[in-house]
């Protein structure tokens, strides 16, 4: 049925039915994180230290190498829509093949990265242990990014349940597994923050197993296998094409936000500790956006797939107003009882809880306007990267991130009273202006709006 036909509460409910498990399935991958780290505090402070050092610079660089897993979700959508199935198959075996390419390019980094991290001026002790969690993780890189590529392969065919399921089973299997080979239940033996990174190698590689054999079991006419060795010269380029912006745009995020943590530790250290709390508030939050933007990505691919303009519109217009709904709850909650959520991530013994809090719900203010202008510019960037447009975007974000949200940041957060407000104002700056380039890109310059036709399978 064509988008354009449907109803608003239609594309509403098409919106939900898709979106909802994918926001799950990004909850429960930010659960495995989030036990990671509170097994990693219970075994050893330094473990601890190195953990989140380590899991860092893992998730900069897998966010980077996901832009051909994000860009394997449009191209699917838009052939899938289309009936093409062999394009099906080729898009996402070139989106595999280009997935084990960045894994290798990558994986020397990752293998070598105690010498950097001391060279970046961390502890020998903390960067030795870092580098023992990298290099396991290192090998699990590559089951991850498959993982991903049949993650955006399955939500292209409104099959998000499935990738729900699997996550939610990972998470509870990563945690089982931290618990065993952390400290050496069962007759393992106890293997420390190695355990941890082996955990997570075997959970990716069991959840690549799951998704492989449902997508052979559910998809038989996709072949997948079908030759998988050989290459594919013209869909390689497609992905790749379409792929490398948006890998470079998440680099450029994460590295804004990475950056704003070091600026705010000139700051002080409690005001890192009250940025650390609030940043892991508003990221939580956003794990709604990004399930409901890549919804907006896979609908907005099936239109563009049928040339489907005024139902690529309207989902657009749907897409946004489910976003905003939510960050309305989520401002609420920030400006409404700010002090109440801090105070989760502190003992309430702590001598420094008190200035803590204090600082945290300033920051809770700033992350209530960041939940705004970020929740506008993830789904603008998600609906262009369903009409297959990613060049451009990745220039207006990168712009918007380091040459205006960090400088912003530097001047409010060193130059006026601010400290840590200023620097997050310079955050919500820098959203803001992505997210209004974006729209503008979006429903204004149209651009793709003339004779649009999705691209042809050779």
């Amino acid at each position: 049925m064509s988008q354009s036909t449907i109803s608003y509460r239609q594309h509403t409910r098409a919106m939900l039915l898709l979106g909802i498990p994918l926001i799950g399935s990004h909850l429960a991958n930010a659960a495995v994180g989030l036990t990671d780290t509170i097994m990693l505090g219970w075994y050893d402070v330094e473990a601890l230290a190195a953990g989140v050092l380590a899991t860092g610079l893992f998730f900069m660089l897998f966010v980077m190498a996901s832009g051909f897993s994000f860009a394997v979700m449009p191209m699917v959508a838009s052939a899938s829509s289309a009936g093409d199935t062999a394009q099906v198959r080729r898009v996402t075996r070139m989106g595999l093949w280009l997935s084990v390419a960045i894994g290798m390019l990558l994986f020397p980094l990752l293998w070598w990265s105690g010498p950097i991290l001391r060279l970046l001026g961390q502890e020998p002790v903390i960067a030795d242990l870092a580098q023992t969690y990298l290099r396991i993780a290192g090998v699990g890189m590559f089951p991850a990014l498959l993982v991903m590529v049949l993650k955006s392969y399955m939500a292209a065919q409104e099959r998000a349940n499935i990738v729900l399921w699997v996550t939610i089973v990972g998470a509870l299997g990563n945690a089982l597994a931290n618990w065993v080979l952390i400290f050496g239940k069962w007759g393992f033996p106890e293997m420390g923050i190695a355990g941890a990174a082996l955990a997570s190698l075997i959970n990716h590689s069991l959840m690549l197993l799951g998704l492989g054999l449902y997508a052979l079991r559910v998809f038989p006419e996709h072949a997948l296998l079908q030759r998988l060795w050989r290459p594919d010269p013209e869909a390689l380029r497609s992905v790749f094409r379409l792929g490398w912006p948006i890998g470079l745009t998440h680099l450029a995020e994460s590295g804004m936000f990475a950056a704003s943590a070091i600026m705010v530790g000139w700051v002080g250290t409690l005001p890192l500790a009250a940025h650390g709390i609030a940043l892991q508030l508003a990221s939580t939050t956003f794990m709604v956006h990004i399930g409901l933007s890549q919804a907006a990505t896979v609908r907005a691919g099936r239109a563009y797939g049928t040339s489907d303009i005024s139902g690529l519109l309207r989902g657009g217009q749907v897409s946004f107003m489910l976003a905003m709904t939510m960050v309305v709850f989520t401002m609420a909650a920030f400006l409404g009882m700010p002090k109440t959520l801090i105070s989760l991530f502190l003992d309430p013994a702590d001598p420094d809880r008190l200035a803590i809090i204090t600082i945290g719900v300033g920051l809770l203010a700033m992350a209530a306007l960041f939940q705004l202008a970020d929740g506008t510019q993830a789904m603008a960037l998600a609906l262009l990267r369903g009409v297959q447009d990613t060049r451009v975007p990745m220039i207006q974000a990168a712009v918007s991130y380091w040459l205006v949200g960090l400088p912003t940041g530097y001047l409010l957060g060193f130059w006026t009273p601010l400290g840590a407000i200023g620097i997050w104002l310079g955050l919500v700056a820098g959203l803001s202006c992505a997210a209004l380039l974006l729209l503008h890109r979006f429903w204004w310059q149209r651009f793709w709006m003339q004779d649009m036709v999705a691209p042809a399978a050779p």
